[in-house]
């Protein structure tokens, strides 16, 4: 009979207590976790459809790019205590844009890319300058944004669809890394990929801990740690192995992964990142402090703008046309996203790893309801109730 050690007791309790006070971050893994669960078992049960497939695991990454991609600036809009509910047409605009530059006028990726950013950034430039400057809501200002870059979309496209586009376009969206070690089935290179991935986050992760440790700030207990960690690099490597064994590592996913990397290091590790979070948590005091919060706000403007062409070139691609429908209802699946995944209404809390989280929620629910046939009237009114239960569950936590 194994004997537990007053220490081993008092590592689980901790531990417990630990997960108890940050259900939330927590919560919202293992809620990703059950529901893939639950879609696999119920369309293998009613379809005799594996949910994990290759090709549908890597259908996920190539159908909700666009919603992470603009999540991360979504963020941190909402992060500073505004809300961006034009990027749907933004995304539609900037398609468009990308659309007439490579097929009407005839413009190489390398150009028409860099272009289209910049357009983007100009885009958030002009609605975070009324917000941040004239301190006009930027509800309001969002607002007239969504109707003003939708109608200039339907000007653009003249009604209609434009496409198609060259090779080097579509690989935005519908392109993969090729294996660099020439094996191609399985793709080695993204087996690789992943399970250095992982060693890296375990890496990353226990510097923290370290680092922690010097300075006596409170840890993560090792229990959760290490079983926090074994998880996600399950996961990992189970992706990775799915993926290697259908076409490999696509495009949209390498580009979700630098971006997420790198906000995730401006927001948790830049002076500049957690002044964001001041002007959120007590707008007041942050401009007591020195901080210069109308350059910031109109800053995060500026990057949702770019986020947001960025997505836009991605749907474009993917599609293979310009569409006066494209962009439709994305402002409510980003938002959605970014409240799953652990923000606050009024602003100053949010992380990326929760908004990848909660937009992969919303993706694997997306999918899921497809695949068993739900009417897109339910899935809709599934989604908003979620959407609901996180905002409820997040006024009790504080109420708490």
């Amino acid at each position: 009979m194994a004997v537990v050690t007053k220490e081993e007791n008092a590592n689980a309790k901790s531990g417990l207590a630990y997960i108890k006070e940050h259900f939330r971050e927590y919560g919202m893994l293992m809620a990703l976790i059950a529901i893939v669960v639950f879609f696999w078992l119920i369309v293998y049960q009613q379809l005799s459809v594996d949910f994990l497939s290759a090709q549908n695991i890597t259908n996920l990454f190539l159908q909700n790019s666009y919603v992470i991609i603009m999540a991360l600036g979504m963020l941190l809009v909402i992060v500073a205590g505004h809300i961006d509910l034009s990027v749907g047409s933004v995304a539609a605009f900037v398609g468009a844009i990308s659309a007439v530059l490579s097929v009407r006028y005839a413009l190489p990726v390398y150009i028409v890319v860099p272009l289209c950013l910049v357009f983007g950034g100009l885009i958030g430039a002009a609605q975070g300058y009324w917000i941040a400057y004239w301190r006009i809501p930027s509800f309001i200002v969002t607002l007239a944004g969504m109707l003003v870059f939708r109608g200039l979309t339907l000007w653009l496209l003249g009604g209609q669809n434009i496409g198609p586009f060259s090779k080097g376009f579509q690989s935005l969206s519908t392109g993969f890394i090729p294996d660099l070690l020439m094996v191609d089935r399985p793709n080695m290179t993204a087996i690789v990929v992943v399970v250095l991935a992982s060693v890296l986050l375990f890496w990353l992760g226990s510097r923290a801990r370290r680092r922690d440790a010097t300075y006596g700030i409170a840890q993560e207990p090792t229990t959760v740690f290490y079983i926090r960690n074994a998880v996600i690099a399950a996961a990992l490597i189970f992706v990775g192995w799915k993926l290697a064994s259908f076409r490999g590592l696509p495009n949209v996913l390498i580009i979700m992964t630098i971006l997420t990397v790198l906000y995730a290091f401006f927001t948790e590790q830049t002076t500049t990142g957690r002044r964001i979070y001041a002007i959120g948590g007590n707008l007041k005091a942050a401009k007591l402090s020195g901080i210069n919060t109308e350059k910031l706000v109109f800053l995060t403007f500026v990057n949702m703008g770019v986020l947001a062409a960025l997505a836009g070139m991605i749907v474009t691609a993917r599609l293979n046309s310009a569409t006066p429908k494209a962009g439709v209802g994305f402002e409510l699946d980003v938002i959605a996203a970014v409240f799953i995944g652990g923000a606050s209404m009024s602003g100053g809390v949010g992380k990326i790893v929760g908004v990848v989280v909660g937009a992969f929620i919303m993706g694997v629910m997306n999918n899921g309801m497809s695949i068993l046939g739900i009417g897109i009237d339910y899935q809709q009114v599934i989604k908003g109730l979620v959407l609901l239960a996180a905002v409820i569950f997040d006024v009790y936590n504080k109420s708490k």
